[in-house]
């Protein structure tokens, strides 16, 4: 009698080494995923570095976002390649959505649109709060220089 466990365990194929190995768009498209995941994950910082009052990296995140697209359509064509070569649909539909939804982004932050960018909100509180702290600390220094120019 076999054993409850073992009959309804599906039976694994034996595969040769060949079936392991990672061609070389399969390579090239972890080169990009890998290469796109490190742009993606500057855009906060630059985005929180922008907020903190450092206004330079309004820049830095809008060059970083132009990064981040045009690894985004590279990606997407290296996953056409891994469908067409190695018949795997999955990667090109996720890195598909993941352009479309960076793509809106892209735009989103261009036109200015914060309430379609993430954290849209929270962002536009911190930058108001960031821009009276700024203004606050001027006008004391403001005030002295004045006193000092009437004296």
């Amino acid at each position: 009698m076999v054993p409850t466990a073992n009959r309804f365990r599906p039976a694994v194929p034996a595969r040769s080494d060949v079936t392991h190995r990672t061609t070389l768009s399969g390579w090239v498209f972890r080169a990009v995923i890998s290469a796109h995941m490190a742009a993606i994950v500057g855009q906060p910082v630059f985005a929180g570095v922008y907020l903190s009052g450092d206004y330079d990296s309004l820049r830095r995140h809008a060059v970083g976002a132009d990064i981040v697209t045009s690894i985004g359509y590279l990606q997407v064509i290296v996953a056409i390649v891994v469908w067409v070569r190695l018949r795997q649909a999955r990667p090109f539909l996720a890195t598909l959505a993941l352009v479309a939804a960076e793509t809106v982004q892209y735009f989103a932050g261009l036109n200015g649109a914060l309430w379609l960018h993430p954290a849209g909100g929270d962002d536009r509180r911190r930058a108001r709060r960031a821009v009276h702290r700024r203004v606050a600390q001027a006008r004391p220094a403001a005030r002295t220089g004045q006193n000092h120019a009437e004296a």
